[in-house]
């Protein structure tokens, strides 16, 4: 007998090194499982357009995309929404700075969490373990 499908994530963040530490981290969990990573938002679509996951983790400032701008994208793209079937790819996001206006941000376009770049793993694994069960409850 075999347990429940880890939650399957995507790193998106411009740093390689804050990507293999948030990479190192999640993988170590047993219900969860880094699928991807990018290092902008543009890539970040495109991998979202044919790679399932249940939790994108975006950084608010990427090259070429911002992760906000990206988090509306999970929300309208028709070809997100087509790979990822519905309900659509869950969103937490990460911020360097200025939380206060992030979270409004955030709050604005329907993402499940946002964290300072510094959170402590096991919120941050929280705040994915969260995000998947809105999306599987959906």
């Amino acid at each position: 007998m075999t347990g429940p499908e880890p939650i399957r994530v995507l790193l998106v963040d411009a740093e390689p090194l804050q990507r293999s530490g948030w990479r190192l981290a999640i993988d170590s969990q047993a219900d969860l499982e880094v699928v991807a990573e990018a290092g902008d938002g543009v890539q970040a679509l495109a991998l979202l357009r044919r790679t399932p996951v249940d939790v994108a983790v975006l950084d608010v400032r990427l090259p070429r995309m911002s992760g906000a701008q990206l988090a509306k994208k999970v929300a309208e793209d028709a070809r997100v929404r087509l790979i990822q079937r519905s309900p659509v790819t869950r969103v937490v996001l990460v911020t360097a700075a200025d939380l206060d206006h992030w979270e409004r941000v955030g709050g604005e376009l329907g993402v499940d969490a946002v964290l300072t770049k510094d959170v402590d793993p096991e919120r941050l694994f929280a705040a994915i373990r969260d995000a998947a069960a809105v999306r599987r409850a959906g």
